[in-house]
């Protein structure tokens, strides 16, 4: 955004002008301060998980992944994407009508989901071939309207977004690492290790931290909420961001169905047991995509709305694509070889088939992880129907893929074709919103091979090693992190001005002040 304006039409990838250094800086700086509660959620989080799948079996974690699956379908829409126009006014008092007229919608579709469990759960549970869920499934409602599973509110987020107080959502993310940890590991303890646990932490975390960001949200903003906000002029706001809720909220609903699509249809097709090993190896290769991914989007997505308006967003796309290749693509291909591995090294004999379907997803991430924050310029550039007709596209392939392997009775099967469907849906909508954003394609192609040659080079003798030697565990593991230290040297030494922002920001101690 205006953070990021150069004059120069592009950022060279070896050097920058002294401004161009700045601006990126400044991207990093804000993107660091929502990265450092993440960094604590994340790691805590995968600190605990050997420990957590020698309390919990494979059952447990596919009923949990279940129940997520479902709440996410209703929580991803329940405020009818409205969320996403928070940040695109100019005024603070169109944004806050904004923020309070999705806060209301999402009231009332958590009051409509109560008669949708009553009426759907033995369906459901039938389908699904999980009789456990049944129970939890009356949480819904009240996990609807306090976000899912994801980390506070959607509305909250948004708005916390847009007034680029990042430090408020990282500490909201450490709060809710913690309270769900702690209580996943003290359910299991006392003997407590079924699905019911999982769920009841993940809620336990949910609920609470969201509400520490509503405290701390009125708290700092109730003198402009109660200046602007208005019926008419909630209503007013709603009415003329009406593509969010016409073409937003089906793309958004298919996108999380075709995420959700795994769980279901391998429960469905296969067991609970096979979602459990499904949900932990997605889990944890999501995680640290999520946590350098996620708060870039969240970051970019403030910042392309400003930079559109300046007429500079191809230069904003261009430094978060560099950063996204140049953060994704190593550990994605560093997974394809020693996944396995890694998992059963990790969490023992009987976590090693997770270990494989990572194996399996593991290149499909790296372009979900590149997709993720460039698809929020379907709402930036007002092309909400481009957005809708890639969901499409995505939601039939995944389920036509996931199907064949269900029929054909083979869950690696399912889970690869699943991959090459949606690796093809996410470069083509990556390659889309490129070009709409006027970025050269010879410039992507320059990223690419660059960060590739330099990627496969430093795991070369990594795959010799896996050859030669397959048995050998501590040898792979040495090469790897032999590989994983040449990387981050190359990156140190080829990107000093992400260091010197990296440091700068550490230093200055921005991470930890209040906002």
């Amino acid at each position: 955004m205006g953070d990021l304006a150069v004059t120069e039409p592009h950022i060279p990838l070896q050097s920058a002008s002294p401004r161009a250094k700045y601006k990126a800086t400044s991207f990093a700086g804000d993107t660091l301060k929502l990265v450092s509660g993440t960094v604590f959620a994340q790691a805590l989080s995968l600190v605990a998980s050997p420990l957590l799948t020698r309390l919990y079996g494979p059952e447990a974690f596919g009923l949990s992944a279940l129940f997520a699956s479902i709440a996410g379908l209703i929580s991803g829409i329940v405020c009818l994407r409205y969320e996403l126009a928070i940040m695109l006014p100019k005024t603070d008092e169109e944004a806050a009508n904004l923020f309070a007229g999705s806060l209301a919608i999402a009231l009332l579709i958590s009051l409509l989901t109560v008669p949708i469990v009553w009426l759907g759960l033995p369906l459901v549970v039938r389908l699904l071939n999980a009789p456990e869920l049944a129970p939890c499934l009356w949480l819904l409602p009240i996990i609807t309207f306090f976000g899912g599973m994801s980390v506070g509110h959607p509305a909250l987020n948004y708005w916390s977004s847009r007034s680029r107080r990042f430090g408020r959502l990282s500490r909201t993310r450490v709060i809710n690492s913690l309270l769900t940890t702690a209580t996943q590991i003290g359910a299991g303890s006392v003997g407590y290790t079924t699905g019911g646990s999982l769920i009841g932490a993940n809620i336990v975390g949910s609920i609470i931290s969201t509400l520490v960001l509503a405290i701390q949200t009125f708290k700092d903003d109730m003198r402009l909420l109660r200046r602007s906000i208005r019926w008419h002029s909630m209503l007013v706001g709603l009415k003329h961001h009406y593509k969010f809720p016409l073409y937003t909220t089906w793309s958004s609903l298919m996108n999380t169905v075709s995420w959700q699509l795994p769980a279901f249809l391998l429960s469905a097709f296969f067991s609970p047991e096979i979602v459990g090993y499904y949900a932990l190896g997605n889990r944890l290769l999501r995680l640290p995509m999520s946590l350098v991914g996620g708060s870039i989007a969240q970051v970019f997505f403030q910042r392309a709305a400003e930079a559109r308006a300046e007429g500079k967003l191809a230069v904003l796309v261009e430094s978060a694509f560099h950063r996204l290749v140049m953060f994704g693509l190593f550990p994605s291909l560093l997974l394809a070889i020693m996944g396995q591995d890694l998992f059963v090294f990790a969490f023992g004999e009987s976590w090693a088939e997770a270990g494989v379907y990572t194996q399996i997803l593991s290149i499909w991430a790296f372009f979900w992880f590149i997709s993720g924050p460039l698809s929020t310029l379907f709402s930036v550039l007002e092309r909400q129907e481009s957005g809708l007709r890639m969901n499409l596209a995505l939601l039939i392939t995944r389920f036509l893929a996931l199907g064949t392997g269900g029929l054909l009775g083979d869950a690696r099967l399912a889970l690869a074709l699943f991959a090459a469907t949606s690796i093809l849906v996410y470069g083509g909508m990556s390659i889309w919103i490129l070009k709409a954003c006027e970025v050269p394609k010879s410039w992507v192609l320059q990223v690419l091979s660059r960060y590739l040659t330099v990627s496969a080079a430093t795991i070369l003798p990594l795959a010799v090693v896996k050859c030669l030697l397959p048995t050998s565990l501590p040898l792979s593991l040495l090469a790897s992190a032999v590989a994983l230290g040449v990387y981050v040297l190359y990156l140190v030494r080829s990107e000093p001005q992400i260091v010197e922002g990296c440091v700068r920001f550490v230093s200055s101690g921005r991470w930890r002040r209040k906002e």
